[in-house]
């Protein structure tokens, strides 16, 4: 699953980009996010995400709405990442993982997402991708096979859930 983190506040003048901070919005968006992944019975064996403050707040955030999460792992690669770079990462997952979550920026997101189903799975999630990929979105995406040979257009978009 790949999402982009939840609605950050603007850097102060003179912050830094990295410190943004989730608002009150994108804490609840996360925790929903969270609850939804409960409801589905969707736990994360894995938990993936870039040092970016609101990325770590938004993954606390899903933990608070319900999600059971692994240990999370923060891959400073992922901010300012490219495609490749969260290939990479992915690739990198642990063998018995069957659930990664991974949160990140976009453009890189998005663009990984459409990447990796290339236009497989279902109809209207990839509908729904093509509305954009707001902050708070996820992507849950199906791939049969070791995490080590992922590659894109080998995975199925099953759902996408915008806040």
């Amino acid at each position: 699953m790949l999402v982009r983190h939840a609605e950050a506040a603007a850097a102060p003048p003179g912050g830094a980009d990295r410190e943004r901070e989730l608002t009150e919005a994108g804490q609840l968006q996360a925790q929903a996010l969270g609850r939804w992944l409960h409801d589905q019975g969707l736990g994360c064996d894995e938990v993936i995400t870039s040092p970016a403050t609101r990325a770590m707040q938004t993954v606390d955030e899903v933990a608070c709405g319900g999600c059971s999460e692994a240990e999370v792992q923060v891959e400073q690669v992922l901010y300012q990442a490219d495609a490749d770079d969260v290939l990479r990462v992915l690739r990198e997952s642990t063998v018995d993982a069957d659930m990664v979550l991974l949160v990140g920026h976009a453009p890189t997101v998005p663009q990984v997402v459409s990447l990796l189903a290339d236009g497989e799975g279902e109809d209207d999630a990839h509908e729904a991708l093509s509305h954009g990929f707001p902050p708070g979105a996820a992507a849950v995406l199906r791939y049969q096979g070791h995490w080590s040979d992922l590659s894109y257009g080998s995975a199925v978009l099953e759902t996408f859930r915008t806040p």
